[in-house]
């Protein structure tokens, strides 16, 4: 009986599959945590009525911090993979593509701390008795602020990425160029509303989140078409077994 896991030829579509698999789980999850928790809970000029949102639903706030860590998790897979499976078109655009993903998911790991800090803030633990309720309450804001700032540099590093993966797409065979198109459109969307964050912050509620909508669309597409259809290989299949002999 065969006890391999992965042929030479099926494993590079089991690894886009579960790339594919892995990059839904970061985007149902990173919903999860920004749109139906902290939009959800967070007003940004009452820091009163937010801190009484999150008392009062402390339970689906720590679950947003959770899926946090779940994304990063996820995250952390995907880069491997979206390395393994490109390297054969330049191994050195796909190592800088893979070092910009994994410093935008180191940033986040920090920054999802100011999200859990709230949580200590508003715990009512009896060393926070020295500060009053409002102070308490202007400290937790200021945490989710912070997480916010933390957010958009992180996704500064996570546009350079994009940008250089849909370069990989475009070069390669591996998948439709449409798609590398997209995520070099989403990767110069996700720079610009960093920037524009921390240089115009007046100007953010006119472009958000409209400037968010392509990396969106970029990412769900090359979510799907990886879960769907996988990789193109018939064009390389010689190399990609070639590779895994020689150990690369």
């Amino acid at each position: 009986m065969n006890t391999t896991l992965f042929t030479d030829e099926t494993s590079p579509q089991v690894y886009a599959r579960i790339a594919g698999f892995l990059y839904l789980l970061i985007i149902v999850f990173g919903l999860i945590a920004q749109v139906f928790v902290r939009d959800g809970l967070v007003d940004y000029g009452n820091a009163t009525v937010t801190a009484q949102k999150i008392m009062d639903s402390e339970f689906l706030f720590r679950f947003g911090f959770a899926s946090e860590l779940i994304m990063l998790i996820c995250d952390t897979a995907v880069t491997m993979i979206l390395y393994v499976l490109l390297r054969q078109v330049s191994k050195n655009i796909a190592l800088l593509a893979t070092f910009f993903r994994l410093v935008s998911i180191s940033i986040l790991g920090l920054t999802a701390l100011s999200h859990y800090a709230v949580v200590l803030v508003l715990g009512g633990a009896n060393y926070l008795t020295v500060f009053e309720p409002d102070q308490l309450h202007a400290l937790a804001l200021l945490s989710l602020k912070l997480h916010g700032s933390g957010y958009n540099i992180s996704l500064l590093f996570f546009g350079f990425h994009l940008i250089l993966l849909g370069y990989l797409l475009l070069k390669s065979d591996y998948l439709p160029s449409i798609l590398g198109f997209l995520l070099e459109i989403g990767g110069a969307c996700y720079i610009s509303n960093s920037f524009i964050w921390f240089l115009f912050p007046t100007f953010v509620t006119t472009i958000y989140p409209a400037i968010l909508v392509p990396c969106f669309l970029g990412e769900l597409l090359l979510c799907l078409w990886l879960i769907v259809k996988g990789v193109n290989l018939s064009q390389r299949e010689s190399t990609w077994r070639g590779d895994r002999l020689c150990g690369n």
